[in-house]
């Protein structure tokens, strides 16, 4: 199944798995951080949402009517409950963790400051001289480009049938470790509050751009237990970061990066 182009792309092919399809760069587009944006102003009008994302990411399609099945505020409100219950012991106990000679101990992790969920980051207000989304994007991707990501070579240019990049990202099916209807679904409410983009995947990692990040302390505290929800494990696990601490290193942060096991 093939579906009408914009001008100026690479060689490249198209690609169906399923009820899903897209259009595949054969290699990495030379100066793909010029045709991005062009790509992504174009994207309402033609419904295609670009992304880097290496090939083999590419897995069953999820279907959007799983993404909009799902009750955000009650799954998380049931997460975070399981999640306190496991991991108090750890948040009360300032004992320090066992570690090989020559290691720093691991910093105690109080957690977060909350006993129940206490609901999602409000929503950030456009205000003028603000990065537009799709701005916020081109940014992230010269970035990557610029700090020499590991593994860029490998990344692919894709066109995705989408009307946004959270469902670009199930339309793929993309094949990570992370529950992926919920994540779909809090990328989805990310764009609407945060003006958040998918810009690119691989196997395990998700880079995120932010055009309204929240810089308030309170509504941090808030996002960062959401991603924590996310599952990802870079998410205070690995390296150990106390949850205050991850908080506040989100404060106006312009990018979010998420990988599983």
């Amino acid at each position: 199944m093939s579906f009408v182009l914009p001008d100026g792309l690479p060689p490249g092919r198209f690609l169906s798995s399923g009820p899903a399809h897209a259009w595949v760069s054969d290699d990495v587009p030379e100066a793909v951080d010029d045709l991005w944006p062009r790509l992504l102003s174009e994207q309402k009008a033609r419904g295609l949402v670009p992304l880097l994302c290496r090939p083999y990411a590419l897995g069953k399609p999820l279907g959007l009517d799983q993404v909009a099945a799902v009750r955000l505020e009650e799954v998380l409100a049931a997460d975070f409950a399981e999640y306190r219950r496991t991991r108090l012991p750890f948040w009360t106990d300032t004992t320090p963790a066992p570690v090989p000679d020559g290691i720093d101990p691991w910093p105690h992790d109080p957690g977060p400051p909350f006993e129940r969920w206490p609901g999602l980051a409000p929503q950030m207000p456009c205000v003028p001289g603000d990065p537009q989304p799709e701005e916020a994007a081109a940014s992230l991707l010269s970035g990557l480009i610029e700090r020499g990501q590991s593994g860029l070579d490998e990344y692919r240019l894709v066109l995705v049938p989408a009307r946004r990049s959270s469902d670009a990202l199930a339309s793929i099916g993309w094949s990570a470790e992370a529950p992926l209807p919920l994540l779909c679904a809090l990328l989805r409410s990310w764009e609407d509050r945060f003006g958040a983009r998918v810009v690119a995947v691989s196997g395990s990692e998700l880079h995120v751009s932010v055009a309204r990040p929240p810089v308030e302390a309170e509504h941090v505290n808030l996002l960062a237990l959401e991603h924590v929800l996310s599952t990802a494990n870079n998410i205070v696990d690995d390296p150990p970061t106390p949850f205050p601490e991850y908080a506040t290193d989100l404060k106006g942060r312009t990018s979010w990066s998420f990988w599983w096991d």
